[in-house]
């Protein structure tokens, strides 16, 4: 299907979705909107920047819109649960955007802030619901919540729910959810935990995968620069004082270290702030909104406060640590190169840092180029036994635990070159297209443009 319109999307929504500058869905778009739209449960494998927020938030919003019904207090009628505060935010202001013309009530609950004016929402009566599992589980428990009414049920970034432990509080909403509904169930990748998690909640489903035509990482200059840990804040300064670098992620491991080089960034006068767990979220998103707005241009974050942060034109990913998981790098990279442009990763290694990169370039299958700068190169960092003096061995994924993943492709950019520009789509992949399956036999879906849809 090459327009929304195809899609039997009703009036409101497609207004709402024209004034977004969107046109053409996204492969999983067009292949899971229609069955969606025929109350079909759902099994997706898709990667973050696929369009897959909009691929459910759409028929939600049209099936709640025709199926008019009065809503209770505390009991909503579709439920959407993902793994963190930012993501459940994004699906929330989604749902705000599509549904702008519809008379559909909707809140997002998440841990970290007060309760009460979750609670005085839900007392309110709400049509959908998007909901971190432990908070949810909570206001459960408290009787803030009755899932009896319960329509639509999404589970998503199911894999991400398992790595960051929520699959007992999964298990204990699903008890609460009424058996006949509709589900869906979102992945980014479906190893035997996650099979075996879909089967509790979808019957007979479509199946739809999508796969990036080539990795993200491909389309990412990445370089490594082997440093001493004494001289990283230097050279981060260096990196960082060049125009090129627009507008940048910096990550480290440890929540310490991410508010020490926040705090020596702005003391160099770079304006820079820093997310993680232990930051309010109240200062979450007043950090992540300066940096969208531009008003900071380094936002310094850990791993987990960094998932579901999803903003156009981040020019560079700087390692400051290298993660201790190979997969979190992948992750960690592809918050550049979105929406059709190039971008650039720089990593940081130090002695101690050398097996982690080691992994790395085992699972990308390819050596990350060296970086030699006069002032700051360790040739201790970069001795014979390190990471770097070895290629990485062919074939497998070495320190993989979750399956394939997928990630977009496209072509590499020079040095510290800007990035090429926003793209108005729903998706973050190349302009080229999307290699898809779908087991409903809905075809591999169309070649797109540069207006698809672009969140999610």
């Amino acid at each position: 299907m090459s327009t929304f319109t195809e899609l039997q999307l009703i009036e409101p929504i497609l207004r709402a979705v024209k004034e977004e500058g969107y046109t053409t869905p996204t492969p999983i778009q067009a292949q899971s909107i229609p069955h969606l739209l025929k109350g079909r449960d759902l099994l997706g494998c898709a990667q973050t920047g696929t369009g897959k927020t909009a691929a459910f938030v759409l028929p939600i919003l049209q099936q709640l819109s025709i199926r008019k019904k009065v809503t209770a207090r505390g009991a909503p009628r579709a439920l959407i649960l993902a793994p963190t505060r930012e993501l459940t935010a994004q699906i929330g202001q989604s749902i705000r955007t599509y549904g702008k013309y519809l008379r559909l009530n909707s809140a997002v609950i998440f841990g970290g802030v007060s309760q009460f004016p979750q609670v005085k929402t839900l007392r309110q009566g709400i049509d959908i619901l998007v909901a971190t599992p432990g908070r949810l589980f909570d206001l459960l428990n408290q009787g803030h919540v009755r899932l009896n009414e319960v329509e639509m049920f999404v589970l998503d970034e199911a894999d991400r729910m398992l790595d960051m432990g929520f699959i007992h509080d999964i298990k204990r909403i699903i008890a609460k959810l009424p058996t006949k509904r509709q589900s869906l169930f979102l992945s980014a990748t479906l190893d035997s935990r996650v099979v075996a998690l879909a089967r509790t909640l979808v019957h007979d489903p479509v199946h739809v995968t999508i796969e990036p035509e080539k990795p993200t990482v491909d389309r990412i200059q990445q370089s490594v620069f082997f440093v001493d840990k004494g001289n990283k804040d230097a050279l981060l300064t260096k990196i960082l004082r060049n125009p090129a670098v627009t507008r940048a992620i910096v990550f480290t491991l440890m929540k310490h270290v991410a508010n020490n080089v926040a705090v020596m960034l702005n003391h160099n006068g770079i304006r820079a702030d820093a997310i993680h767990g232990n930051k309010s979220q109240g200062a979450r998103s007043a950090a992540l909104d300066a940096f969208r707005r531009g008003k900071i241009r380094v936002l310094v974050a850990t791993d987990i406060a960094a998932r579901g942060i999803d903003i156009d034109d981040i020019s560079h990913v700087i390692n400051y640590e290298l993660p201790n998981e190979p997969e979190s790098y992948v992750h960690r990279i592809g918050r550049t190169a979105r929406a059709g442009s190039s971008g650039v990763a720089i990593s940081f290694c130090s002695s101690s840092e050398r097996d982690y990169l080691q992994a790395i370039e085992r699972l990308i299958r390819k050596r990350l180029e060296v970086v030699r700068d006069p002032n700051f190169h360790s040739d201790t960092a970069m001795n014979a036994t390190g990471a770097a003096a070895r290629p990485p061995p062919r074939g497998g994924r070495g320190g993989r635990r979750n399956g394939s993943q997928s990630f977009g492709g496209g072509p590499r950019r020079p040095g510290f070159s800007e990035s090429s520009g926003r793209s108005h789509s729903f998706s973050h992949q190349r302009r080229s297209g999307s290699r898809s399956s779908s087991s409903s036999g809905s075809g591999s879906g169309p070649r797109h443009g540069s207006n698809r849809g672009r969140r999610g």
